[in-house]
């Protein structure tokens, strides 16, 4: 059996003491990536990429924060790889993004089920500098925090298809802004192909699809502009899910899983950054 991957702990500083085979698949990671975004990332997230300035080693938090606090008062709370929904919500709604003080190891460069600094840091910190992506976040969390906690894993399906694998239209044509999808080589490259299907956003219908984290999406909803991110929440989301509890979910979109594969909702308390 693999061995579990570990959260580092920072220092009292908030560093952490990172090694020289975690910088170096940072760097590898980050190179990789960086070559296959043009034409795939929307210019919103391309901006921030640029902005934030990622070296050859793995980001120290604090020093990532500097610049995140700068633009738009967002920062970044570092956490075990998978927290309870309560805690997850309550940094979003105090505008801090968990992200895990743990790097995949070489064996694991294509895939990681589990949300590694990678993950986090590269594939949605460039947009915290962004205002509509970092208000929504803000009020996500807060709505989340009303909701009934036996809901929330339903409500997290919002968070899935937008923050995690978004797509929008954009002047250049269809783009990605979802972390799960910028962070992921596969997903990159898979995301705006024939493969998959792709509908406008809608509140409800989003609500109502099941998702897998361990495929790649065989379903991304689409914004009309990445500035209705934000809009989407002027919405009574509380009382769309109420509606989306009463009519069900979609037949899922994807082949039946193996007794072994667990979807999102039905790992039990845990949520994925």
């Amino acid at each position: 059996m693999a061995q579990a991957y570990e959260s580092k702990t920072p220092d009292e500083r908030g560093y952490v003491n990172w090694d020289s085979e975690e910088n170096k698949t940072w760097k590898q990671l980050v190179e990789r990536q960086s070559q296959l975004l043009p034409g795939t990332a929307c210019s919103q997230f391309m901006e921030g990429l640029d902005y934030l300035g990622f070296t050859d080693e793995v980001p120290q938090l604090p020093e990532l924060n500097k610049k995140l606090d700068a633009c738009n008062g967002w920062g970044v709370e570092p956490v075990p790889a998978i927290i309870q929904p309560q805690e997850f919500f309550t940094l979003l709604a105090n505008k801090r993004f968990p992200a895990a003080t743990f790097i995949r190891r070489p064996e694991h460069m294509d895939y990681l089920q589990e949300p590694d600094i990678f993950h986090e840091v590269f594939g949605h910190t460039p947009l915290l500098a962004n205002k509509a992506y970092g208000d929504f976040m803000e009020a996500f969390g807060k709505i989340a925090l009303e909701a009934q906690p036996k809901d929330r894993r339903r409500l997290f399906r919002l968070f899935w298809f937008t923050i995690e694998f978004g797509l929008t239209q954009t002047p250049e044509g269809l783009r990605a802004y979802g972390g799960g999808i910028l962070s992921s080589p596969g997903e990159t490259a898979y995301c705006l192909t024939e493969k998959s299907i792709k509908q406008p956003f809608d509140v409800l219908n989003a609500l109502r699809t099941p998702y897998r984290i361990d495929i790649m999406q065989p379903l991304y909803f689409i914004l009309n502009s990445f500035e209705d991110l934000f809009t989407i929440l002027d919405q009574d989301i509380l009382a769309k899910l109420e509606e989306a509890k009463e009519l069900g979910d979609f037949e899922p979109k994807f082949p039946p899983k193996k007794k072994t594969t667990k979807t999102t909702e039905e790992v039990d308390g845990a949520m994925p950054c």
